[in-house]
């Protein structure tokens, strides 16, 4: 069965002084053989442990977490992943609710290759955290072959070949990030840059550098990359696929992008949790590839159900709670049964905590998160569809919609928005102007608007909505 330990092994064998990984600010390299011999030395120093030992990870997105994670799988061990940015409470509670063993925040030394038991295909192999904006996260069980199947989704998608030059400004240890700088390139025998810390600048360079093929950012990582000034530098048209996601995917901004470079924005609709459910493909018309989540995939069997009852609505024109049983499922979350009978449904399907359509032709289309509704005087409004409608406004780089409690109403809409470079803040005038001119409903026109130099973000990259409504909580948020 396919581990990682054996597509490098091949790959190392193949052409040992091929470069696996770059890091997009230093330009420091891993080769093929680098990293499978530098990994089995790590994995010696490791069998301290015993087999099967949780062992915590918080090591920066270069070629060294992936040797150490490489190393980990070598010697028998479960990796629990975490993000570079998370806090220290974070990393507290996800080293002892795992049971880890230790911490290492670089790499561990390297000794005399011994022997290896590693980790099987189905085993479980790596522990990371719901990139989540509130509370404690949970913590996901993660198996090899999970993984190798959401390669071969990408694969029918993008046609991966080992002269693609991927770069994933991801932070390794979450989902998106795993299968588009862990699996794909390994499993393509392609190159990766990879990013210690993202910066639009940096990443533009290194399209440029390293004549990228494929690249992997979350939605607030593009557009950041579309409002640097530096963005006109650099030539990006070796680009032919960008993957995004993560959160709502801005129309317009993805339309720029394709028509800046000449690539397919394109994106897999999941989770950390399920993988994926649905995907748009270059073959998709740009409305449907830009405006839809994508089709359905046949393997996971995606179904809609009632948020409520949690009857299967499918077949039904109301938006349901979409959930799939395929290939690409987590294993469920760690030591916490509470959680997983959330996630999962009686039979097994894993539900998503989203409201989502599906059309005629099978296109997915989010409306909305069930936790992430404003309710104005019983209306519900989809946060999702208020951060769309702002985020089209010319001067704003990034906004993110939370309620806001009123006497009279319950709830209104607040939205916080951070300004693109030499712009000046705008009116809250300014922006229902804005949003009249482009024909937006009223019931998603913000009636609290906070500027913020920039917005938190969470150790998965996203905008942290958690801080957010925290912020507008306070009388004083405006």
């Amino acid at each position: 069965m396919r581990t990682v330990a054996g597509v490098v092994a091949r790959n190392a064998r193949a052409d040992p002084n091929r470069v696996a990984f770059v890091e997009a600010a230093s330009d420091e390299t891993m080769t093929w053989g680098e990293y499978d011999t530098r990994s089995s030395k790590m994995a010696a120093t490791l069998h301290a442990f015993e087999p099967g030992a949780r062992v915590a990870l918080q090591i920066p997105d270069g070629p060294g977490v992936h040797a150490t994670m490489l190393a980990c799988e070598k010697a028998g061990l479960v990796a629990v992943g975490i993000g570079a940015r998370a806090g220290e409470r974070e990393v507290a509670h996800l080293v002892e609710h795992s049971g880890a063993r230790t911490l290492f925040r670089e790499s561990p030394p390297a000794t005399l290759v011994g022997h290896e038991c590693p980790l099987g295909h189905d085993e479980l192999w790596f522990l990371n955290s719901t990139s989540g904006t509130t509370g404690l996260p949970k913590i996901v069980m993660h198996t090899q072959a999970r993984w190798f199947a959401f390669h071969d989704l990408a694969d029918r998608v993008a046609r991966f070949t080992a002269d693609d030059v991927f770069c994933s400004a991801l932070p390794a240890p979450f989902g998106f990030g795993l299968w588009t700088s862990h699996f794909s390139p390994a499993i393509a025998g392609a190159a990766c840059v990879v990013c210690e810390r993202f910066d639009p600048t940096v990443v533009l360079r290194a399209i440029e550098r390293y004549r990228v093929t494929v690249l992997a950012a979350v939605s607030t990582q593009f557009v950041m990359m579309l409002n640097s000034p530096a963005i006109d530098e650099y030539d990006l048209s070796s680009l032919r696929i960008m993957f995004t996601g993560g959160e709502m995917v801005a129309y317009e901004r993805a339309k720029e992008f394709e028509a800046r470079t000449g690539a397919s924005v394109l994106q897999f609709y999941g989770s950390n949790e399920t993988g994926a459910l649905s995907c748009t493909t270059p073959d998709d018309p740009q409305e449907k590839r830009l405006r839809t989540a994508g089709k359905v995939i046949p393997e996971m069997h995606v179904r809609l159900l009632d948020a409520n009852t949690g009857a299967d609505i499918t077949a039904t024109d109301t938006p349901g709670v979409p959930a799939g049983k395929g290939p690409t499922l987590c294993l469920g979350y760690y030591d916490d049964p509470a959680a997983n009978e959330e996630l999962f449904t009686d039979d097994g399907w894993m539900r998503m905590g989203d409201l989502a359509t599906i059309d005629a032709d099978g296109y997915l289309n989010v409306v909305g998160r069930i936790s992430d509704v404003i309710i104005r005087g019983g209306k519900n409004i989809s946060a999702a569809q208020v951060e769309g409608e702002v985020g089209s406004h010319p001067a704003i780089a990034l906004c993110g919609a939370v309620a806001v409690p009123d006497a009279t109403f319950g709830e209104r809409v607040c939205i916080f928005v951070e300004m693109r470079s030499g712009r000046e803040p705008i009116t809250l005038d300014d922006l229902r102007a804005h949003l009249e001119r482009r024909g937006t409903g009223k019931e998603l026109w913000p009636e609290r608007l906070v500027v913020l130099d920039e917005l938190p973000r969470s150790s998965g990259g996203k905008v942290a909505k958690g801080e957010l409504r925290a912020r507008a909580q306070s009388p004083d948020a405006a």
